[in-house]
């Protein structure tokens, strides 16, 4: 497994576009799709309720909406989806701010409605490498549409 994922990651690195990285992706995922590993519909709606937020709901609020403790949706989240509850909502909640500031919204405007307070800064840094600033002018931020248009489908079903 270990092999396989550095083999991965090189192969990631080594892509040339992002449509290249999503088929290396889906060609890393595919033997565990087909392996029959399924995700629980409690994960499927807690991630459908993070998108449908543009992450801003708290873990103990999807908890509590799917019938389990936080810890149990903490654990099954991040065993099925790779990452946990909380880091794929600010990822999302990220994303989503990103491409606003990118369309030329107000980066005061974006942090306000993206609910950031004091830790915008630091999500952006982590997430992107770059500063609010250097996010909005970053042309990269204009092909990744990709990476949620199935899931924001999904989440509207």
């Amino acid at each position: 497994m270990a092999q396989h994922t550095s083999i991965t990651h090189q192969r990631l690195r080594a892509a040339g576009s992002w449509e290249d990285r999503f088929a290396v992706a889906e060609a890393a995922l595919a033997p565990r799709l087909e392996a029959g590993r399924s995700v629980d519909p409690e994960v499927a709606f807690a991630w459908r309720r993070m998108l449908a937020s543009e992450g801003r709901v708290r873990v103990e609020t999807l908890a509590k909406e799917v019938g389990w403790s936080r810890k149990c949706l903490w654990s099954r989240f991040g065993s099925q989806m790779g990452l946990t509850p909380k880091r794929a909502a600010q990822l999302i909640r990220f994303d989503h701010a990103a491409h606003r500031l990118a369309a030329g919204h107000s980066p005061a405007v974006v942090a306000i409605e993206a609910g950031y307070v004091d830790q915008s800064h630091r999500d952006v840094m982590t997430f992107a490498g770059v500063t609010p600033a250097a996010v909005a002018v970053a042309p990269f931020l204009a092909v990744d549409d990709l990476a949620w248009a199935a899931s924001k489908h999904a989440a509207n079903r």
